[in-house]
């Protein structure tokens, strides 16, 4: 489980910083206890944010990142703060992958087009797909299972008062606001999830593939892509987009029995832009692990009653 939370009540522009979590011992600034890691306040210029990874077992498939300052590689570049959250699955290749190279790709989009856009995150997504498939087909050979390795990838970006929230899978981004008539801050989703569990998903899927009747199926009462992941898009998953990958030597229990014509999973992103509003208090950007154990409403609680515990 991956969470990081975005205090913009105050500006996050400034000079250049990067904080980010790579597994046990990795970043001093942190602290680790057992399979916890966390950071409860780093400062990006004049605002904060906190992060904190719980380990799922012993090898850490999941990434996260905080940037803030120039997002582009022009000088001077638009100024802003960028937040990833990379929960992987199958290994961790894939979430490894996303934090060398995901937000380079930002920057140098954002360098050609003088701005930070819906459009340029969306390239800089479809870079990283596509560069994460030329490693796949590098490393085929002599190590198959690379091709079953993904991730899901939750982005934030701040820029000229905007927030653009971009999501590939299962994680969620969650705005605090104050309400000033009664003193509460109040939950607002900015992201939706892409897993088979929601009725819109399987939908989505059954209309993307109309001739496939097994395009999801309930499995120990768990609607599955395929009968073999929960989620419809990704980084990553390339024995579920490229038929060619999805073979021997791959394991026999990622193998499909017929051939595909078209990508089952998307690697497109689904990309909103939310305008700060002076009574947008936070963000809380996490993975799964933390939805599945508390609502919309109960994180933003816990940040709102514990700012630097979180």
């Amino acid at each position: 489980m991956l969470a990081a939370v975005m205090d913009y009540f105050s500006s996050c522009w400034g000079p250049r910083s990067r904080a980010g979590h790579r597994g046990k011992g990795s970043d001093a600034a942190g602290r680790q206890e057992g399979l916890l890691w966390y950071k409860d306040a780093g400062q990006l210029a004049t605002g904060e944010f906190s992060m904190a990874v719980v380990q799922a077992n012993q090898l850490l498939e999941d990434q996260s990142q905080v940037e803030s300052g120039s997002l582009s590689l022009a000088d001077p570049g638009p100024q802003g703060t960028f937040v990833g959250v990379y929960d992987g699955h199958g290994g961790p290749e894939t979430s490894r992958f996303i934090n060398d190279h995901l937000f380079n790709h930002l920057m140098k989009f954002a360098t050609e087009h003088k701005c930070i856009s819906v459009d340029v995150i969306r390239k800089a997504f479809q870079a990283t797909e596509e560069g994460f498939l030329s490693l796949v087909s590098r490393e085929w050979a002599l190590k198959p299972q690379i091709a079953s390795v993904g991730s899901c990838c939750l982005v934030g970006v701040i820029c000229s008062g905007t927030l653009y929230v971009a999501n590939l899978g299962d994680s969620r981004a969650v705005l605090g606001r104050l309400v000033k008539a009664t003193g509460e801050v109040l939950a607002m989703q900015l992201s939706s999830e892409h897993n088979a569990c929601y009725e819109e998903v399987r939908q989505e899927l059954q209309s993307a593939h109309p001739d496939d009747p097994q395009i999801v199926v309930l499995k120990h009462n768990v609607w599955r892509v395929k009968g073999l992941i929960q989620i419809s898009r990704s980084i990553g998953d390339v024995y579920l987009k490229r038929p060619e990958f999805n073979r021997e030597p791959l394991h026999s229990k990622f193998r499909l029995r017929e051939t595909f014509q078209k990508p089952i999973l998307s690697s497109d992103p689904q990309i909103t832009e939310h305008r700060i509003q002076p009574n947008d208090q936070f963000v809380i950007f996490a993975s799964d692990g933390l939805w599945e154990h508390l609502s919309n409403q109960e994180a933003v609680d816990l940040v709102q009653n514990s700012p630097r515990n979180v």
